[in-house]
């Protein structure tokens, strides 16, 4: 798994919670500020990247804060997905 397959599975994902197409992202789209998303299109798109992926995120390790920018999240999502592999 590297950040190109992260990042399609995002564009995927929000791709289906935005109900239009999202492609092209950048390491510095910002999530919130340029895509528009609140709380609840966040949660949606979490729940999608996590089954596309095969990943399971613990609630009380999400920080806003990896939910910035496309870089971000991508860091965040690799690092969850390492993670579940050594536990």
């Amino acid at each position: 798994m590297n950040r190109t397959d992260v990042t399609t599975a995002l564009e995927t994902a929000l791709t289906s919670v935005l109900d239009r197409p999202v492609t092209g992202l950048e390491g510095n789209t910002r999530l919130f500020d340029d895509l528009h998303l609140d709380s609840t299109t966040m949660l949606e798109m979490l729940m999608d990247v996590e089954d596309s992926l095969g990943l399971e995120v613990d609630p009380e390790e999400l920080d806003a804060d990896d939910f910035e920018t496309v870089d971000t999240f991508t860091t965040f999502t690799l690092t969850q997905l390492s993670g579940s592999k050594t536990a």
